[in-house]
């Protein structure tokens, strides 16, 4: 579907670039999926889109989500929880993840999320019972390739069960042999390490208490073998911390950093108990977060320190986390919630408006190591999302263009979002699927996932 696309006349046009340019009443030129020309004469191209009344953004960028989880948000038996008796408690109901539930949750969720202006999406799998077969990554590249968005998948892992002091059930472990063994094959099957590829693959086993040492160890060799990314979750909770000081007589990143899991293809979701000399370490180490508002407010986890990490340059980028700690998959309403959690929490000091998307945009890119997303210039992948301020609620706040998204935020979908240069929502809607087919197939989904 690659061809020429003219974005015309955009009124604002959001660059995020190194500048901080905003641009207006500019054409922008893609060609073959990459944003030929900022500032365009041209006039045709195979597809128009005019954006008079538009502001054009990056495209936002998910540095950490479970897709599956979307098939268990806003169950009244956890909401009251924090985190180890949630996991505790889902975990039954996760135990029964098949090809099936996969495949209509990472629908649902990435179908939401690029009608909020989502353009890659990295997910954190790590569930892999052992009745559900092989094919569990290959359902979410099916479901990202049908939607036709950019997607980042992990090969989880956890091997650390209740029997062996974990907190996952037995059924949805795997030995070390077993996910390395598996974890290669995903890399060599999925993984596209080119500038302006659609796929790539990650290893990620799942936290320090459901793995073991010797997994982390190895899965760290076994990704700089490959030359993929390293990812888990890390500093999420004080019961995290007491599990590695009780277990390990060290603090949860000191305990990874005598794995091998410090570094600039290492970056961790939430990110939240780091003491002053531990943030030091993450930005002399270049070890990126993912940072999760929404989830560490619904989990009572704690507030990241995102002032300070900015600061200090260590990468930062935005995530969802999963669908049942979020109960949604939205990322223009985690910048908004970031962006007024750290006002209240950190006043001058918090990130502003636009601050927060650059976290969303260039900081995510940055978290991911793709050079080549998340801004708007010439040689840049085309991922962009448009929203029209004819509307209600942009009413007397269209002054601030570059903060509106954190400050106002949007309510409802964008207007358009464009991946690799191809218009996959066009006036709201997803453009590759029958969005109603899709809402029957994965309610009946649901139903039979929850009814286990």
């Amino acid at each position: 579907m690659k061809g020429t696309l003219l974005v015309k006349n955009v009124k604002h046009l959001v660059t995020c670039d190194a500048d901080d340019r905003l641009l207006e009443g500019v054409n922008v030129l893609i060609k073959n999926g990459v944003i030929a020309e900022v500032g365009s004469n041209e006039q045709t191209a195979d597809d128009v889109i005019d954006a008079s009344n538009m502001v054009m953004y990056p495209g936002l960028i998910n540095t950490h989500h479970h897709l599956y989880q979307t098939f268990s948000r806003n169950l009244p038996q956890v909401q009251r929880m924090e985190l180890f008796p949630w996991l505790k408690t889902l975990y039954e109901i996760w135990k029964h993840v098949d090809e099936n539930v996969v495949y209509y949750s990472s629908l649902t969720g990435l179908g939401e999320l690029l009608k909020t202006g989502c353009t890659t999406c990295l997910d954190h799998h790590y569930v892999f019972p052992k009745h559900a077969g092989t094919g569990l990554l290959d359902a979410q590249f099916s479901a990202a390739e049908a939607l036709g968005i950019r997607f980042h998948a992990t090969r989880g892992s956890m091997d650390l069960s209740v029997k062996d002091g974990g907190l996952p059930p037995d059924s949805v472990v795997q030995t070390v042999d077993e996910i390395l063994k598996d974890s290669e094959a995903a890399v060599k099957k999925f993984h596209d390490g080119s500038p302006y590829s659609m796929r790539q693959v990650a290893l990620a086993p799942c936290s320090p208490f459901s793995v073991t040492g010797e997994l982390l160890k190895e899965s760290a060799k076994l990704a700089r073998k490959l030359g993929v990314r390293l990812h888990t979750h890390l500093a999420e909770t004080k019961d995290e911390e007491q599990f590695t000081l009780s277990h390990f007589g060290m603090r949860p990143l000191a305990y990874m950093e005598s794995l091998g899991w410090v570094g600039p293809d290492v970056w961790y979701a939430h990110g939240i108990h780091f003491n002053e000399d531990e943030l030091e370490l993450l930005a002399r180490t270049q070890t990126g977060v993912a940072h999760c508002p929404i989830s560490n407010m619904k989990l009572s986890s704690g507030i990241a320190s995102i002032p300070e990490m900015l600061n200090l340059d260590v990468p930062v980028g935005l995530a969802v986390d999963g669908s049942a700690s979020n109960d949604g998959s939205n990322l223009l309403e985690e910048m908004r919630v970031g962006y007024l959690l750290h006002r209240l929490n950190d006043s001058r000091k918090a990130p502003s408006g636009y601050d927060m998307l650059k976290i969303a945009t260039k900081g995510s890119a940055r978290v991911l190591g793709r050079e080549n997303l998340g801004e708007i210039s010439a040689g840049m992948a085309a991922d962009f999302f448009l929203v029209n301020l004819n509307r209600i609620d942009m009413i007397g706040a269209q002054f601030d263009p570059m903060s509106i998204l954190s400050t106002v935020g949007l309510k409802g979908s964008v207007d358009y979002t464009v991946v690799n240069g191809n218009i996959v929502v066009k006036e709201g809607r997803l453009v590759r699927m029958d969005e109603e087919n899709l809402v029957r197939k994965a309610n009946e989904a649901v139903a039979d996932y929850l009814n286990n």
